[in-house]
């Protein structure tokens, strides 16, 4: 048995069965070993970025870690976009990627880079397997950590000659590390917290903040339930690994992205309740405005880090509080859909009442999207994602892989024309994998959220400023795009043309691409 071979055996071993690839010639004898031995879904990104967003949205529907094969230094530098993205969200996966032979390395051929180095950025694990007898033990170790607590991003560097170097050994799956629990001043901290500003009747200053497993439907209910007891708001993260969402579930609003939007939703905050969340900043410093949506004022309480447990956490303030059961709030009926040219708000109504139960919605949709939030929870029962990183060129990668870790359910990907020429490749994956992924491309030919940056630093554009924000000359052809990688597609123009192509879309099998004109 070669390295290569104890690799696969140990990463299906593990629990290991997806692989996001896009392979070099140092990753020969991997893809070789994935070739001889079954149990492996290979599935095959034509870039980097596609290939770790794709693991990305993978583990958040599966909650499960795919591993992605990347092509040396340069391979995972591809890549590394939407690494970042995994990380902010808290996500899990296995890179592995290739290397130089160890003793080819010091002759400093084309493809040397320091991946290590640049592996640490994204990863909350690295190593280097330098030894083709502990390749199988590199791998379960890479598993363990990518799966313990809420999940990292583990890198394994596997040099070429530890690959094929005969003397590999299959390792036995590592134990899996469960997240910490909240220390128990944690919570009673919170509870006191709460306590004070429900006798005194402070409801709209005591926000208890939201963020990974505590936007679970689990979560929501007890947060819920805190609520009812305690009279505190329910807010969430701007962005979110997942988030359930629709009928049944309970709604809560995201903190706005916009810093004047931000300080007005967040104004009448006094104490601040962290369950599984960070204190919300600005994406960006902007002259003369705050760093951070919180007034100064405000008190901080943790009651679980990112990190920790937080659906635990919830369950033990709940029950310290003797918060009874309350059932979700009832959102009205099913919304109609809009008519006409579309605006935010009209197409969010659209969405709602066109996607079917358990549709698993994608986001990268930008600043068109920011009044869908509002105006979809009345929908049937879903699951949202978002592009958590601000890192653009995440939302169709996104799509991809939680269609293959989310069998059965339609994936409806809300993108942003300029961030999708990122990744478009990702249609390509979606065609010879069959996946069940509609794709709405909003498509306004130019990159707004720049020119909104523009004037939040008060800057006065002029043409040549302009020009760097117009992807309109010479115009996309998004419905030409995805035929000539097999996705069919069609254009709408208002809420009636998109609501008949999403209803299609659903009643088919594998992608379709709409290209909304706004």
């Amino acid at each position: 048995m070669n390295g290569a071979e104890s690799l696969v055996h140990t990463l299906l071993q593990s629990g290991v069965d997806t692989c996001f690839t896009n392979p070099g010639t140092s990753e020969m004898h991997f893809v070789a070993a994935l070739d001889r031995i079954p149990g492996m879904h290979c599935v095959l990104g034509l870039f980097e970025g596609v290939v770790t967003g794709a693991a990305d949205g993978y583990a958040r529907m599966s909650g499960k870690s795919a591993a992605t094969l990347l092509h040396c230094g340069p391979g995972l530098a591809n890549g590394m976009a939407n690494l970042h993205n995994t990380r902010r969200a808290g996500g899990k996966m296995v890179n592995i990627v290739g290397d130089q032979a160890t003793y080819h390395a010091p002759l400093d051929p084309p493809l040397t880079a320091d991946a290590e180095g640049w592996a640490r950025g994204v990863s909350g694990w690295v190593r280097t397997a330098r030894d083709v007898a502990t390749v199988g033990r590199d791998a379960a170790a890479a598993v363990q950590a990518a799966e313990a607590g809420n999940g990292t991003i583990a890198t394994l560097i596997l040099p070429s000659d530890t690959s094929w170097n005969p003397g590999g050994v299959v390792a036995a799956p590592l134990a899996r590390i469960a997240a910490p629990l909240a220390d128990p001043h944690q919570v009673e901290g919170a509870a006191n917290v709460l306590r004070q500003g429900a006798r005194a009747g402070a409801g709209e200053a005591m926000v208890l903040l939201l963020g990974g497993e505590a936007l679970s439907e689990t979560g929501l209910a007890l947060a819920h339930r805190i609520a009812a007891a305690t009279g505190c708001r329910l807010m969430a993260e701007g962005s979110n690994r997942r988030m359930a969402r629709g009928q049944g579930r309970v709604a809560v609003e995201r903190v706005p992205y916009v810093v004047d939007q931000a300080v007005a939703a967040m104004a009448p905050t006094r104490q601040l309740i962290l369950a599984g969340s960070r204190k919300p900043v600005t994406f960006f410093a902007y002259p003369g405005k705050p760093q951070s949506s919180i007034p100064d004022a405000a008190e901080v309480q943790v009651l679980a880090r990112p990190e920790q447990d937080a659906v635990d956490a919830l369950a033990r303030l709940a029950d310290l509080l003797g918060a009874p059961a309350a059932a979700a709030p009832a959102y009205g009926p099913r919304p109609e859909i809009g008519r006409g040219a579309p605006t935010p708000e009209s197409f969010a109504f659209t969405l709602a009442a066109t996607m079917p139960e358990g549709a698993v919605i994608a986001d990268e949709s930008i600043t068109f999207g920011r009044g869908f939030f509002a105006n979809t929870r009345a929908a049937p029962a879903h699951d949202w994602l978002n592009v958590t990183g601000g890192a653009i060129g995440g939302g169709m990668p996104m799509a991809t892989g939680a269609a293959v870790g989310a069998p059965g359910r339609r994936v409806i990907n809300l993108q942003a024309d300029g961030s999708a020429m990122y990744t478009l490749q990702s249609l390509w994956t979606q065609a010879r994998e069959k996946l069940d992924v509609t794709t709405i491309i909003f498509s306004n030919r130019k990159y707004q959220i720049l020119l909104g940056e523009l004037a939040n630093v008060g800057a006065n554009p002029g043409r040549v400023a302009l020009d760097m924000m117009d992807i309109g000359n010479p115009d996309l052809d998004w419905v030409g795009l995805a035929r000539s990688m097999g996705v069919e597609g069609a254009r709408a123009a208002d809420c009636e043309t998109v609501a008949d192509l999403i209803t299609s879309a659903n009643r088919r099998s594998g992608p379709f691409l709409i290209e909304l004109m706004i």
